[in-house]
């Protein structure tokens, strides 16, 4: 009889152990997990924000004379993408973090275009509108960096406490699926050659 509670004594501690793990660990989980999507939305109102500039800036470029309109008509064609390309922080996983930061990729590189196009423009440059929203699109691009920062140390965060143990035996139950970080762009390692 006594052996009998004491074995009852242990399941029951065992249950409440794991009860008072599992709630624990669950409750951490999910706040991580509204962290992630909370950084996850600071990146793309970044984003967005450059979107949004980007028609001011296509404007301003416009009206100098003899500008090349494939330069204009290729960043207007890479907002629209990078634009219509919007990832729920749900479904955060390889392939759809790989589209959305392909076509961020591309806007940037037709910014990129833009930006040094213009150098051959001596009256752009020394027009104000364009100076100040360059000035504004060189800002978001830092918040843009430091955004996806945080988001990416969230992720970590959150991916951490999803892969321990004992955590991770509920996670799956629960739904708590590792996250996709920001990845550095293919070629990103190789620095830019610049001739004069």
């Amino acid at each position: 009889m006594k052996s009998r509670n004491l074995v009852l004594l242990i399941i029951v501690a065992a249950v409440l152990l794991l009860g008072g793990c599992g709630c624990s660990g669950y409750n951490n989980m999910v706040n991580l997990d509204e962290n992630v999507k909370t950084k996850w939305a600071n990146v793309q109102s970044d984003y967005q924000r450059r979107a949004d500039l980007i028609p001011n800036l296509v404007n301003t470029v416009k009206g100098a004379a003899n500008f090349e309109q494939e330069t204009l008509t290729k960043v207007i064609e890479a907002r629209a993408k990078a634009t219509s390309v919007n990832i729920n922080a749900g479904d955060l996983n390889p392939e759809t973090m790989a589209q959305f930061q392909q076509a961020q990729g591309e806007l940037s590189g037709a910014l990129s275009r833009l930006l040094v196009s213009v150098e051959r423009y001596p009256e752009l440059k020394a027009n104000q509108n364009f100076l100040d929203l360059q000035k504004q699109l060189e800002g978001t691009e830092n918040r843009i960096k430091v955004s996806r920062n945080d988001f990416n140390t969230a992720v970590q965060g959150y991916n951490q406490v999803v892969r321990r143990f004992p955590n991770n035996l509920f996670a799956g139950m629960f739904g708590f699926a590792q996250r996709q970080a920001f990845q550095a762009d293919a070629g990103a390692e190789r620095a830019p050659q610049v001739n004069f």
